[in-house]
């Protein structure tokens, strides 16, 4: 049986992880959070001391998510796109949030200074959008809300009516 490849996007503190999970207890299908999988697996290239981040590598990171791809059934949540294979994903959703209520969530994670401002950034230009647009054929990349509980709700019964769209069409 075919299962569907889904990509959750965008800038850092939008909800990526909340509704992957959620979506993948819901669905059945396999989440991966890709910033999890590279630090359990030690896959990066350095470290950006200007960020206080480690410096993902995007190499390993398809290598190491080849086989979980190709047998489908998987959510795969990160904030970058264009590194990832276009045959990889069925379909592309950005998640979206308003300037005041990302910048709230990104403070209570810590982020401060120059990382805060360029996240924030990152949304206001719509970075992710168009990083998704520019890999990805147009009719696959999808944008949603990401502000309220509400929005979660309406995202999850969204992308849960196209899983079982998908699933019906190609099986």
């Amino acid at each position: 049986m075919r299962r569907p490849k889904v990509l959750l996007t965008g800038t850092p503190g939008v909800g990526k992880t909340t509704l992957g999970k959620e979506l993948a207890a819901r669905a059945g299908l396999v989440y991966v959070n890709v910033g999890d999988l590279a630090k359990e697996g030690e896959l990066y290239e350095g470290f950006d001391e200007e960020y206080g981040c480690p410096i993902l590598d995007e190499d390993r990171v398809i290598d190491e998510l080849e086989d979980k791809m190709n047998e489908g059934g998987v959510i795969i949540d990160y904030h970058g796109c264009d590194f990832f294979p276009e045959r990889w994903f069925h379909i592309v959703f950005v998640l979206r949030t308003e300037n005041s209520v990302l910048y709230d969530r990104l403070e209570s994670r810590g982020y401060k200074g120059k990382k805060l401002q360029d996240n924030i950034q990152c949304e206001i230009f719509q970075t992710l959008y168009e990083e998704a647009m520019s890999s990805y054929r147009e009719e696959i990349v999808h944008q949603l809300p990401s502000n309220t509980p509400e929005d979660l709700e309406r995202n999850l019964d969204q992308i849960m009516q196209w899983i079982e769209q998908w699933m019906k069409d190609n099986n």
